[in-house]
C-alpha cells in the first residue's frame, strides 16, 4: 500500500517562497509518475505540476509555469514543489499524489493521494 506525506506548508506573504515535499512509502515510487494538486476553498481539485518517473519531461498549468518548478529524488522517495513569487491566488491545500500509469494533467489519472498541506498568501 502507498501512503504519500506532504509537508512544507503555511503562512508566507506575497512574494515569498515555499518548497512542498512529499514523502512516499512503498517500492514503486521510482517508476512512478508523480503530480501536485491544489484546492481552493469552494472550488475542485485543480492540476498544478506533473512529473514522469525518470524527470525526463515536466507539466505545469499556465497560472504557475514560471514560478513553480516540480522535482523529485528517487533514492529519497520524495517528490517536490518549489513555489516562488507566490501569490494570494495561490492560496490553497496542495496535494501529492502518484500514479499507476502514464504521466497525467487531471486528478482522475493517479491513484494515490496525501492528506494535503494548506499553504497561505497574505497579500
Amino acid at each position: 500500500q502507498v501512503q504519500l506525506v506532504e509537508s512544507g506548508g503555511g503562512l508566507v506573504q506575497a512574494g515569498n517562497s515555499l518548497r512542498l515535499s512529499c514523502v512516499a512509502s512503498g517500492r514503486t515510487f521510482s517508476s512512478s509518475p508523480m503530480g501536485w494538486f491544489r484546492q481552493a476553498p469552494g472550488k475542485e481539485r485543480e492540476f498544478v505540476a506533473a512529473i514522469t518517473s525518470t524527470s525526463s519531461s515536466t507539466n505545469y498549468a499556465d497560472s504557475v509555469k514560471g514560478r513553480f518548478t516540480i522535482s523529485r529524488d528517487n533514492p529519497k522517495n520524495t517528490v517536490y514543489l518549489q513555489m516562488n513569487s507566490l501569490k494570494p491566488e495561490d492560496t490553497a491545500v496542495y496535494y501529492c499524489a502518484q500514479s499507476t500509469g502514464g504521466i497525467s494533467l487531471s486528478a482522475r489519472g493517479y491513484d494515490y493521494w496525501g492528506q494535503g498541506t494548506q499553504v497561505t498568501v497574505s497579500s
